[in-house]
């Protein structure tokens, strides 16, 4: 739980969710607002995710006061989302377009009676107060608080135009102001989709089975241990485990993996996957705030409310910066008249116009899109990023360090190579399984598994006197010849000496970091089968783009050295550190980290926790199996899947391009048009523009983020 909830959870905490947030501010606004509505003891905004968690008792109706300012929408947390209305039907913008008709029937009657008449004069003042009426009650609110936010700047400059005579500046800084809030409203809502296209993946309803009745329910009402019956074509509402049936699911929703996955009897299912074939019946594992998609929604909103370092920078900054507009926008209107005889209008509109251009909502706004955008982009693609802090790590990492064992290898030995020297292939691997059917060792299982791929009747040989050599092997007599299947040295010991071309053939399997069992009689050896923990399809081609990127590569793992610089070279990893405990991974991350600074260490969230917590970013395999996993971790790969790291990098990479692209243009375009006082260039007009103009581009920006693909 985050720190923002923690506080609340003392007592009954609803939350809400809210449509129409623009910036930070007004979130913060918003805020105080709700914390000072009766009954409330406090509240806390949750900008990324759009969410206000509220302890204590309060209406909608009442919410939706605190808000209006912003013209705030609130549902219960648990409420179907609605579509906003399109840009040009909000009621909200009515009252811009009646102001904007006003001010071009003004322009025409001052282009025939001169833009002093009364007529002209009238009508952009009514403009200015329909259009500008909600901004100016906003604003004057704030400037008695002596808060100096955007409306508060804003109030002060059009009140002053009109003051000073620039009646139809005023009213078309109060249009162009309307016009690009509700722009920054539209693409604020954009970059949230991928969030809130997540909570539509899973449905609200599934098919149960109670008994012998079978009955729709919502899942709120289904309980753990229901059977729910899931047809071609659906959706699974819930987790839970196969007890009946075989299908194939496509599980992009949860692990991004595009390719469907066959699942049988005993195998997990998620909430918000889709049944491609067969008719399912599961058994239902977990209640619906359990399910494996809304731990990731959960950690995917927590994760937008996580400041990133270079928000807390932005967020810090302009809190200087705005006192820091207005004392000089205040210089500029006075000290010229008073001390070089200028003229008072020129200079008070050049005071206003610096006022207008100096808001700070671009520079404010700047990261947090960034962030919500990738965080949001990336969930879809099946990789959880848990924080902006982690999502900027991720992009300045130097190194990488993989734990072998069921991350660049899959965990599960598999036979790779059959020699035979006596004899049929078939008949003798048979034998040898039946003899390892009663065996308890890892390799036994994969001589099994090879057995039965091949459809060998290993379970129709008769097996006698069967009997474990400790540490070296087992023997067992079929059809009365006693069989022996163990390791070289068994041999060795049997024979006195092994010949020669198969000692070689042995001590070739072995350096390719393969394990070589021996099937043999007391008088010869009959055939050796090689078993290896087998590599992943994805390792060689993930560690060579991560190369190619500048990323320095190491393997850890606590296997042999023979086996490990095998595997290792196979990989095509820049280091190898094989014979490693637990601590030891741990210290050698510490090491990399004063070597690199940032490092990140991939494992599968299990016995490699200690080393995932040391290093800058822990990324975690597969974490749509294993709450490990997805608590330990700082990023998590929800499928078995090492592709979408370099993803995840690249991803990383282009958010933090882009963040610094943001806060150097936001202020760039400012200096620019402060420079433009100078010379008295600097009208309404291109104050309103540079300042709105830099919000919408930062946003625009931020929202190439969605189009990173794998």
């Amino acid at each position: 739980m985050s720190e923002q909830q923690s506080k609340l959870s003392e007592q009954e905490m609803k939350t809400y969710r809210v449509q129409g947030f623009t910036c930070t501010n007004c979130a913060s606004i918003f805020e105080n607002n709700v914390k000072e509505l009766p009954g409330v003891q406090d509240a806390k905004v949750n900008f990324g995710a759009s969410k206000v968690y509220v302890k204590g008792n309060t209406t909608i109706e009442e919410l939706e006061k605190a808000g209006a300012f912003e013209n705030l929408k609130i549902r219960n947390e648990k409420e179907q989302r609605v579509e906003r209305e399109p840009f040009w039907k909000q009621k909200e913008n009515i009252k811009v377009y009646i102001s904007a008709l006003l001010l071009v029937i003004s322009w025409f009657l001052g282009e025939q009676y001169g833009e002093e008449h009364i007529l002209p004069t009238t009508g952009y003042a009514a403009s200015i107060l329909i259009g500008g009426y909600s901004l100016f009650i906003k604003g004057l609110k704030n400037l008695s608080r002596l808060n100096f936010d955007m409306n508060t700047l804003m109030t002060i400059a059009i009140l002053g135009a009109a003051v000073i005579g620039e009646w139809g500046e005023g009213a078309t800084v109060v249009i162009l102001f309307a016009v690009s809030e509700a722009l920054e409203r539209y693409s604020m809502d954009k970059a949230r989709q991928s969030i809130e296209s997540l909570m539509d993946i899973a449905p609200k309803e599934a098919l149960i089975r109670r008994g012998n009745a079978e009955m729709t329910v919502h899942v709120e009402d289904i309980k753990v241990g229901d059977i729910m019956i899931v047809k071609p074509g659906q959706k699974l509402a819930m987790d839970g485990t196969v007890i009946k049936g075989t299908s194939t699911l496509n599980q992009a929703a949860i692990t991004g993996e595009s390719v469907p996955v066959n699942k049988t009897v005993d195998d997990e299912v998620f909430a918000g996957t889709l049944n491609e074939e067969g008719l399912l019946e599961v058994k239902v594992t977990k209640r619906v705030e359990d399910t494996t998609l809304s731990k990731i929604i959960h950690l995917v909103e927590e994760a937008q409310a996580e400041r990133a370092p270079s928000q807390a920078f932005v967020d810090k900054f302009a809190k200087y910066y705005t006192p820091a507009i207005i004392i000089l926008a205040l210089l500029i209107a006075v000290v010229p008249p008073l001390l070089f005889g200028g003229d008072w209008s020129e200079w008070i509109y050049q005071g206003l116009a610096v006022l207008v251009v100096g808001c700070p909502c671009a520079l404010v706004v700047s990261t947090p899109v960034a962030v919500v955008t990738a965080i949001g982009n990336a969930a879809k693609n099946g990789v959880l990023i848990k924080g902006g802090i982690h999502l900027e790590q991720a992009g300045a990492l130097k190194a990488i360090a993989f734990d072998k064992t069921g991350t660049l290898t899959k965990g599960i030995p598999a036979v790779t190579d059959i020699v035979t020297y006596s004899g049929n292939e078939n008949e003798l691997m048979t034998i040898t399984a039946a003899i390892e059917k009663g065996s308890q060792h890892p390799l036994a299982s994969a001589i099994i598994r090879k057995a039965e791929e091949n459809e060998l009747n290993f379970n129709g040989v008769t097996i006698e006197e069967f009997q474990s050599i400790t540490g070296k092997g087992v023997k067992a007599k079929v059809n009365n010849v006693m069989y022996y299947v163990g390791s070289p040295n068994l041999f060795e010991e049997l024979h006195q000496s092994i010949e020669s071309d198969r000692k070689q053939k042995i001590t070739e399997m072995q350096t390719q970091g393969k394990t070589v069992m021996v099937l043999g009689t007391e008088e010869e050896i009959l055939s050796l089968i090689a078993v290896a923990d087998e590599m992943r399809e994805s390792s060689k081609e993930v560690i060579s783009k991560l190369n190619n990127i500048g990323i320095e590569t190491v393997m850890l793992t606590g296997d042999n050295k023979r086996t490990a610089t095998a595997i290792g070279k196979q990989v095509g990893v820049s280091d190898i550190k094989a014979d490693l405990l637990p601590e030891d991974k741990l210290n050698f991350i510490k090491k990399l980290r004063s070597k690199h600074q940032n490092v990140a260490m991939v494992g599968d969230g299990v016995n490699d926790a200690p080393a995932l917590a040391a290093s800058t970013v822990g990324v975690a395999m597969g974490g749509a199996g294993t709450d490990t996993a997805l608590e330990t971790a700082d990023i998590a790969l929800m499928s078995d899947d090492l592709s979408k790291l370099p993803y995840t990098i690249k991803l990383s990479r282009k958010a933090l391009v882009i963040i610094k692209q943001n806060i150097t243009f936001s202020l760039a375009i400012k200096l620019v048009a402060l420079l433009l006082v100078m010379p008295g260039w600097l009208t309404l007009w291109i104050a309103i523009f540079a300042d709105m103009g830099a919000t919408l581009l930062v946003t625009l920006n931020s929202l190439r983020l969605l189009k990173v693909k794998e």
